[in-house]
């Protein structure tokens, strides 16, 4: 047994224990023992954390600072994460079991998505108002940008970091303070980088971190009177109670939400390219990425040929530690999801669809292992290419024609992402522009970028995450009408 941990909660650049609630239990889904304890904060811990965001902004150095002057605190800011990269990844590669590879996709090492931060430190003093033409000459009509105040943050278990630097970043540069609430799933991370981020020298209660449940922390912290808007990154379900709840204050809610992304291969596709990126869509994550492309539509004539390639580069996988080099797919975050996606397989067995790859055979002792598992024939009306399953667990099914393509892309309640692979690149341009997702990908798939905005069409969520889009949903405008020459006549005169 390893030693555990016991994290407390920030707020107000300070850590307090939990007033009522006590702590809970954190596992290592690598082996599946506990290794931290986490705080369980209640209503007076929130009251404490708003308070200290509220101060912040209405009565501290943060709501009177300049744009400028912010910008180079999120600069200092990316600069420390930077330095602290790998205790950060340590800390959540044991709390949620990523790969340290998937903590920081595509940067070297150190990095990070600190990109972020070092982005919208330059954006803060870009948001320039406009100057409304008057009737009067007088009178003179201008629009500018302001902050919402106090901004709610409820965080997601699967990539708490990624998620929380995305949202983070263009709140700060906006000018808000925030709360977080990352999942009671793997909080770890976040209260780890509150730590590092006191190098900063942030102005205290500019960020505060709550740990907890749905009900009793996520809930009354986005009904919480001074919490102004909230931002949301999770399943569908959590966003329509988010919603709800927001709604009513009449709280502006941006959300990122499930997926069910398909992924379309035409019949002119290079066939090696489609199937590795297919692959690379869903597995090296273990399926645990809302805009995993989890229903795979193939043109009817290459079906056979690419499924029995996916089912060969998928059945190469190594499942293990995610510590051990080796390892390429790491277990699944957390023991309920680890159970649900077992579940969810063994549902479409016993609905008569046929399994080409079983990943199961990749569980281990100890921890929460699932590998690569493909089924072959599954109709979209099926409810495993409706439901998002969170794992590694890929559809496929056979189309004809274009339209008949367009028309199963589209039949779902998501939309978030979408991928096309073809030889005809302006045929790929003319199809993406009628799938109904957020992002759609030619060719390539899991790109991102701080300068790309993110976000979901119909029940995968609004609002938009990254680039000027990002930073303008933390923002809201406000109209001031100013007289040169003031003069009003009595009006009943």
């Amino acid at each position: 047994m390893t030693d555990i941990r016991t994290f407390d909660y920030f707020a107000n650049n300070a850590w307090h224990a939990p007033a009522e609630g006590g702590y809970f239990d954190s596992e290592n889904p690598a082996t599946g023992e506990v290794w931290a304890r986490i705080p369980d904060c209640r209503q007076p811990d929130i009251d404490r954390a708003v308070a200290a965001a509220h101060t912040a902004f209405h009565d501290g150095p943060w709501g009177r600072m300049q744009p400028a002057e912010r910008g180079r605190v999120l600069r200092r800011m990316g600069d420390v994460i930077s330095r602290h990269a790998d205790r950060l990844g340590a800390v959540e590669t044991r709390d949620n079991g990523k790969l340290p590879s998937m903590i920081t996709p595509g940067l070297r090492a150190g990095q990070w998505q600190v990109d972020s931060f070092h982005y919208y430190a330059g954006m803060c003093d870009k948001f320039e108002g406009r100057i409304i033409p008057a009737e009067a000459p007088d009178i003179h009509n201008y629009v500018k940008w302001v902050p919402f105040g106090v901004v709610a943050q409820v965080l997601p278990w699967n990539s708490p970091l990624g998620t929380l630097f995305w949202k983070l970043a263009p709140c700060l540069a906006a000018g808000n303070t925030v709360v977080m609430k990352p999942s009671e799933q793997s909080s770890a991370s976040t209260l780890e980088l509150m730590e590092v981020l006191l190098e900063a020298d942030l102005p205290p209660g500019v960020l505060n971190v709550v740990t907890g449940f749905g009900a009793t922390t996520a809930q009354p912290m986005i009904e919480h009177p001074d919490v102004r808007m909230v931002s949301f990154t999770g399943g569908t379900a959590g966003g329509r109670a988010a919603a709800a709840a927001a709604a009513q204050q009449v709280k502006p809610v941006v959300m990122e939400l499930g997926g069910k992304s398909p992924q379309i291969v035409l019949p002119d596709a290079d066939l090696d390219l489609a199937v590795n990126g297919v692959a690379a869509g869903i597995f090296p994550p273990g399926g645990q990425s809302c805009i995993s492309g989890s229903r795979v539509l193939v043109h009817r004539d290459i079906i056979d040929d690419f499924t029995a390639r996916l089912v060969e580069v998928a059945g190469k996988a190594r499942v293990g530690d995610p510590l051990d080099p080796d390892t390429q797919i790491g277990p699944m975050a957390n023991r309920p999801h680890y159970e649900n996606v077992l579940a969810r397989i063994a549902a479409a067995e016993e609905a008569g669809h046929r399994l080409l790859l079983d990943g199961r055979s990749a569980g281990r002792e100890r921890g929460y292992y699932i590998g690569p598992t493909i089924f072959a024939d599954v109709p979209n009306t099926a409810d495993l290419a409706q439901t998002e399953v969170f794992g590694p667990v890929l559809s496929t099914e056979a189309w004809q024609d274009e339209e008949d393509v367009i028309r199963i892309a589209n039949a779902s309640v998501y939309g978030l992402a979408a991928g096309i692979w073809s030889r005809d690149v302006a045929k790929a341009m003319r199809m993406a522009d009628r799938i109904e997702a957020g992002t759609v990908y030619i060719n390539n798939y899991f790109n991102a970028a701080t300068q790309s905005p993110v976000g979901g069409m119909k029940q995968s969520g609004y609002g938009r995450e990254n680039g000027f889009e990002g930073m303008r949903c933390f923002m809201q405008t406000k109209s001031v009408w100013l007289s040169t020459n003031p003069h009003q006549p009595d009006p009943f005169a």
